[in-house]
């Protein structure tokens, strides 16, 4: 064989391979495709069911739309509170005998909460369909809520945040960003909250919260897996129809004066040796397209190690010891950041310089096509892989519908990153990321 017949066998073994990958990839889009159903029930509770009998285990979730924000200022804290406080019991199930029931009949459960939601979730064996659905109406109908509880968790939460926060190293940074990104609106505060306020509240504000967000007109139910529908409504109806409705109170957050002037904070940490830089950006809430663009120009600027900021700083130049650029959306508002720790010598001014400029250069210059593909293909990956278990698609069913109002984005969400363009990506760095509109946070080591 010619070294132009090898040539030309390579190109077709490659092309054969190319067409086989887009076949194969085609059949996993198309598997993906994952079918629900959703309906309200009088009382207002939404309802989602996805049936999947291929593996004999069920989700139950349920999505309350509480978060940080729906605190006040003087009572923060509150909603990640009640992730814990929830687990304290109801009349019928005994005060420590949650996680024994779960875990005796073979399930798993947790919850979390952020800025903008709260959500409880268990997993059982799915001939212990019932018993998730009881458990988790038992905790929407009457969970008990008294000052044993109350105190008990509180110190849960300071362990908690002294572990996760004040004792670790960077561990207060975001909280610096949002307090300094967010003036009116409540994402000024961290979703753990102050312990001040905490230990100022009293039984009564404890029980007024669970009474005004934790209805079930503001709360979602998501039940995934080895279900039979019609069987798993009459469970619903059951167990749920009866739980009195609730009052819904509007949104009306106080809204944040766009940023024109650049601002720059210094915050101290004890717990750090190093100085790490933040240059942060406000930025549009979940649902506007352009979160998703903001989302795609972080990934291209630093996720992996083949990433344009990596790749320069910490790679070739050495210039960062870490360096990243990410993307955090929330429902009102994102917030779209740089984060740099120097190397050695380096100073902030030499980091900041290195960031405009490649900030400057997606104002000024498309991203190359290669690098493009490169960014579809990595999403398109993320799709195919996103939702491979039952407690992941009840999640994304579940947050889809409360924080996107798009139940469907769980299959068509993969459709908004296919239609974002090479300008579309310079356009979002030409409208949101001008040194003007930024706040520069220097969180440095405390003076001993």
């Amino acid at each position: 064989m010619t070294l132009i017949d090898k040539t030309i066998s390579t190109i077709m073994k490659k092309r054969l391979l190319s067409v086989a990958a887009a076949a194969f990839f085609g059949m996993a889009l198309n598997a993906q495709q994952i079918k629900f159903e959703e309906y309200d029930l009088p009382n207002g509770l939404h309802v989602i069911l996805h049936q999947d009998n291929s593996a004999p285990v069920v989700t139950t979730g349920v999505m309350y739309h509480v978060g940080a924000k729906d605190e006040v200022k003087g009572r923060t804290g509150f909603a990640h509170f009640f992730e814990h406080l929830l687990f304290e019991g109801t009349p019928n199930i005994k005060r420590g005998d949650w996680f024994k029931i779960v875990s005796s009949n073979g399930g798993q459960n947790n919850a979390n909460t952020t800025n903008d939601r709260t959500y409880y979730y268990e997993t059982f064996p799915s001939n212990n369909e019932q018993l998730g659905l009881w458990m988790e109406a038992e905790r929407m109908r009457h969970a008990v809520i008294n000052q044993v509880g109350v105190d008990t968790q509180r110190e849960v939460v300071k362990e908690e945040k002294r572990l996760r926060m004040d004792n670790q190293p960077y561990g207060n940074l975001f909280t610096t960003i949002q307090k300094n990104l967010f003036t009116n609106h409540p994402y000024n505060w961290p979703t753990i909250g102050s312990m001040e306020d905490l230990n100022a509240a009293k039984l009564d504000e404890f029980i007024a919260f669970y009474k005004k967000f934790y209805v079930p007109n503001n709360a979602t139910l998501v039940v995934a897996g080895d279900i039979k529908p019609e069987q798993t409504k009459k469970w619903i109806q059951e167990y749920y129809g009866g739980i009195p409705k609730g009052t819904v109170y509007p949104k009306n957050f106080p809204k944040d004066t766009p940023i024109n002037q650049e601002k720059e904070v210094t915050a101290t940490d004890p717990n750090i040796q190093l100085p790490a830089y933040v240059f942060a950006y406000r930025t549009p809430g979940n649902k506007e397209k352009d979160a998703y663009i903001l989302d795609m120009l972080s990934s291209y600027l630093s996720s992996g190690k083949s990433s344009v900021l990596y790749k320069k700083l910490v790679d070739q130049e050495k210039k960062a010891l870490q360096v990243a650029a990410f993307n955090q959306g929330l429902e009102d508002y994102g917030i779209f950041a740089f984060f740099a720790i120097p190397m050695g010598q380096t100073t902030k001014q030499t980091l900041q310089a290195d960031i405009d400029a490649e900030i400057k250069k997606l104002q000024t210059t498309l991203i190359s096509e290669e690098d493009y593909q490169k960014l579809q293909n990595q999403y398109e990956n993320q799709f195919v892989n996103a939702n491979s278990s039952i407690q992941g698609i009840a999640a994304s069913l579940a947050t889809n519908h409360v924080l996107m109002g798009d139940t469907n984005l769980i299959n068509k969400e993969i459709d908004i990153y296919r239609s974002i363009t090479r300008q579309d990506l310079q356009n979002a760095a030409k409208k949101y990321l001008n040194s003007n509109q930024r706040v520069i946070i220097n969180y440095v080591p405390e003076k001993k």
